[in-house]
């Protein structure tokens, strides 16, 4: 995520959007001409697959690049979970940027291969990890990314959206939750806000243990 200190700089050189909720701002295959930072809200990533589905990728929450690691195609989707606010940058302008900001050019790099690795991340949870595996995964990759690391965290994204971005169903999603709270592992307060009751016991399961 990028440093709070640079956003209001950074805001300077680009144009700012509102994109209301349900509203789809990346567009798969189109020319990747832009790229976005997340200024408030959060949003999913998706791929259309042959059939039709929507495979999730990710999400990405204020501070996070869209975009940036992408060819001369968008690779993914991007639609606004609530209200979303973005600061939209032209890649003609990304020249200038490094110039203005020299101590961002590092930061830059680090956010195109965070796409990357973030891709490959999502590739092994559907790959090689059961469901209770892939949701402690999940869980522990939303607190690591709460800027204070709190332990309880709040799901902006539905039941449906998490179980399209693990590869599992709904009901799947649903019964492993309830039993890792049955466990004792989290308290599931409400919808959108699960308590991380045991982090070394999470951890030990999101690696296969």
């Amino acid at each position: 995520m990028i440093d709070p200190d640079h956003m209001a700089r950074l805001a300077q050189y680009s144009h700012r959007l509102a994109v209301s909720p349900g509203k789809t701002f990346i567009q798969e295959g189109e020319a990747a001409s832009d790229f976005f930072i997340v200024t408030s809200g959060h949003a999913k990533l998706f791929s259309l697959m042959p059939d039709g589905r929507r495979q999730i990728m990710g999400f990405a929450q204020a501070g996070d690049f869209l975009g940036l690691a992408s060819g001369a195609t968008y690779a993914f989707s991007a639609e606004a979970l609530g209200s979303l606010s973005l600061c939209r940058f032209s890649r003609s302008g990304l020249a200038l940027l490094r110039r203005e900001f020299p101590d961002l050019e590092n930061r830059l790099m680090e956010e195109a291969s965070r796409e990357l690795v973030q891709a490959q991340k999502s590739m092994m949870l559907l790959g090689r990890k059961t469901a209770r595996e892939r949701l402690a995964s999940f869980l522990l990759e939303q607190h690591q990314r709460s800027p204070t690391r709190e332990i309880v965290i709040h799901l902006p994204m539905s039941r449906t959206g998490i179980a399209d971005y693990l590869g599992l169903t709904i009901e799947t999603v649903s019964r492993t939750l309830n039993a890792l709270q049955r466990e004792k592992l989290i308290a599931i307060s409400q919808v959108t806000q699960i308590t991380l009751l045991n982090l070394p016991a999470l951890e030990v399961l999101a690696r296969g243990g």
